[in-house]
């Protein structure tokens, strides 16, 4: 054995474990032995058998029974897909029962600055948008499909299914009266068709009347569009009967 032994003090000790439990570390040891050179399991495998800590996380069904209570968790949790130690969110906001939910594509920078769903010159659109159709920003809940800010990733098609189950849980708790889906992600997750297909049709989403279009960030590229998201919009407020 022999060599020295080199100590460390309080502080030192006390900022490792603060960086461990930052980065979702909670228990330093398993009740049972663990088997490090063990192969990974295969997705789709049985796990019965497995410590928690080796189980994979079952972000499909997350169970809450408050909007808030879903809220925390997006603030929170470690199994969210693309989520890291140092991954930025960006949080819904709104009142339950909204006269409008828009449920928007994964937050840009603007956004992630903004420190909300859309942000920037994108959102001063979204506000007029809303104005045209009686709606004030207030009353509208503004959520990502994603919460994540993750600059240069791309969500794969697991992910986007992954997302689209906790969006169907996110529209069940907030109750809003109306959905806009903003982008080809939330239309592809929701309604399994790239925008161009969904657009200029009503549709249902846990029997809510939805609607999708152009992304307001889409809006300021191609201002021509603008005349197809106004068609659009005023198909969502059309009478629901």
């Amino acid at each position: 054995m022999g060599g020295d032994v080199e100590t460390i003090g309080i502080a030192e000790a006390r900022s490792a474990l603060a960086w461990w439990l930052a980065a979702g570390v909670d228990a330093a040891i398993q009740e049972e032995p663990r088997n490090w050179l063990k192969p990974p399991s295969r997705p789709g495998t049985a796990q019965q058998g497995l410590t928690p800590l080796e189980q994979a996380p079952n972000i499909r069904r997350p169970t809450h029974e408050t909007l808030t209570d879903l809220q925390e968790w997006l603030a929170s949790s470690v199994q969210l897909p693309l989520a890291s130690a140092s991954a930025k969110r960006i949080l819904p906001h709104g009142p339950e029962n909204a006269a409008v939910m828009l449920l928007s594509d994964a937050p840009a920078l603007e956004d992630y600055t903004a420190g909300q769903p859309i942000g920037g010159e994108a959102w001063d659109l979204a506000k007029r948008m809303l104005a045209a159709i009686g709606i004030a920003p207030e009353q509208a809940y503004s959520a990502s499909l994603s919460p994540i800010h993750a600059p240069g990733a791309r969500l794969s098609d697991a992910h986007r299914d992954d997302y689209a189950e906790i969006a169907r849980g996110h529209i069940r708790l907030a109750k809003p009266q109306r959905l806009l889906l903003l982008g080809d992600g939330p239309a592809r997750a929701l309604l399994g068709k790239p925008i161009a297909q969904a657009r200029g049709h009503v549709h249902k989403v846990e029997g809510v009347r939805t609607v999708a279009t152009f992304h307001p960030r889409h809006l300021l590229k191609r201002p021509l569009d603008k005349r197809l998201a106004w068609q659009d919009l005023l198909l969502l407020m059309e009478d629901k009967s």
